[in-house]
């Protein structure tokens, strides 16, 4: 019997150890590091990823090429500047021009995200690094607040259990130590089990989307359930978390929230730390700019920007000062912890968190419906939109080489997710509109949500 999607994953990781264990240790050293340490490393990683860029990746040697530059040209951060910025638009018209020839065909792996405007972007990761050099970003994130590997840990993400049907909404992972809850079953009807079977587990750690585990918060208070005792952290990602749910959470579990900001092109990572709530921005995963609506890179605080970032992880697919979408702003407040990090005090963009209603009252959000694959390789945009329960449009621009097969092939993949009684019509459109302030809405959503799941956003 093969593993879980889960346990898949992070045996993956397990295999390559060695690339893992090399840099979770360089991070237990370098937290402390000086701010000239940092700016020495972070040097000496650009200029190594400029010159690996230069001279094994077709894209980047015909940008040096075409502005007179080498490597070498790039001696400080400010030089950084002379590069042109990379744009999601770019990478999908240079998408084999961004892949280093100096890494084997065998070792490209294959991803995509639905991004900020709902529009699919496909890269590749490095197969046997990037993962694992991200799991030990991820280990060392959650070890501020205890997390060991053997711990106990429930997962209530974007999992497709698959005894849902059956009214069992769970399933054991990683060799026993997780639990995967299904995000997709959740009502008035099914909590109780949910609670019942978290309590039997009794796990150390919550990891969650903050949309999906306010949902189960949202219950818990309203039904006077007493948190579970043994819960130390819920560690929320792949979503900003409100002030109004972390109050929520912290109030019907009685524990710390912990949060992170982070994306699948692996260009920057930021996390809380065991003092506070500021996201700390890991020098060592890359280089990380602020760039204001004129233009010009952001050096102070206070000022939201947009992030752009340089990642250290993923030499297969290197992407060099890429415009994120997403907009922060930098702190000068201390820190507690004393590490010299810079840090955000805010993070704004692609994780505005929606919420989808299905039958009986089922609820789950609208991130649980990315696809990390090619099912919407042949779209140039999609949107969903909602105004009646249990009822969901898709609206899609098509691409050239859109066929009926990729509206088959889409629907299945939707409805693994959303269940059989959802539900789902596909649209054909010729654009989607932005709102007034000029962004595009993964989902636009009808339904007086707030009513229907019991809460109130403030």
């Amino acid at each position: 019997m093969s593993p879980d999607p889960t346990t898949a994953k992070v045996l993956g990781i397990l295999s390559s150890y060695g690339t893992f264990r090399s840099k979770y240790t360089l991070l237990q050293k370098s937290q402390w590091w000086s701010e000239e340490q940092f700016e020495e490393y972070q040097l000496r990683q650009l200029h190594q990823l400029l010159t690996h860029a230069y001279d094994n990746v077709p894209y980047y040697s015909n940008v040096f090429r075409e502005r007179g530059l080498t490597p070498h040209d790039i001696r400080d951060f400010d030089d950084l500047e002379k590069l042109p910025f990379l744009t999601k638009e770019i990478i999908r018209d240079n998408v084999e021009a961004l892949k280093a020839r100096n890494v084997a065909p065998d070792r490209f792996e294959y991803v995509t995200t639905g991004g900020t405007t709902g529009r699919p972007l496909g890269f590749y990761y490095e197969k046997g690094a990037s993962r694992a050099k991200e799991w030990a970003f991820m280990r060392t994130l959650w070890g501020r607040v205890g997390y060991k590997f053997t711990d106990k840990l429930v997962v209530l993400r974007s999992n497709v259990v698959k005894t849902a049907e059956r009214g069992i909404y769970w399933e054991s992972a990683l060799l026993g130590r997780w639990l995967n809850l299904s995000s997709y079953h959740m009502n008035e009807a099914t909590l109780p089990t949910y609670i019942a079977r978290i309590r039997a587990f009794r796990p150390k750690f919550l990891w969650a989307f903050p949309s999906v585990v306010t949902i189960l918060a949202s219950f818990m208070k309203r039904h006077d359930v007493e948190p579970f005792s043994t819960v130390k952290a819920i560690l929320c990602g792949s979503e900003a978390v409100y002030p109004w749910q972390r109050g929520l959470l912290e109030n019907a579990f009685q524990c710390r929230v912990f949060s992170w900001y982070g994306h699948s092109e692996m260009g920057a990572l930021a996390g809380e730390c065991e003092k506070s709530s500021q996201y700390h921005l890991f020098p060592e995963y890359g280089i990380t700019e602020l760039l204001s609506t004129n233009g010009t890179v952001v050096r102070g605080a206070n000022e939201q920007a947009e992030i752009v970032t340089t990642g250290f992880n993923n030499l297969a697919f290197p992407l060099i000062r890429y415009r994120t979408g997403d907009f922060g702003a930098y702190t000068e407040d201390g820190c507690a912890c004393h590490r010299n990090y810079r840090r955000l005090h805010s993070v704004e963009g692609r994780w505005l968190q929606e919420l989808i209603i299905g039958q009986h009252g089922r609820i789950f959000p609208v991130t649980a419906l990315n696809m990390h694959s090619d099912v919407y390789d042949n779209v140039e945009q999609f949107q969903f939109y909602q105004d009646r329960e249990g009822e969901l449009i898709l609206n899609i621009v098509r691409g050239a080489n859109y066929t009926e097969a990729d509206s088959q092939r889409i629907r299945e993949e939707l409805l693994k997710k959303l269940g059989s009684d959802m539900r789902l019509d596909v649209e054909f459109v010729d654009h989607i509109s932005r709102t007034k302030a000029g962004k595009f809405k993964f989902v636009v959503q009808k339904l007086p949500v707030d009513e229907l799941i019991g809460y109130r956003r403030e």
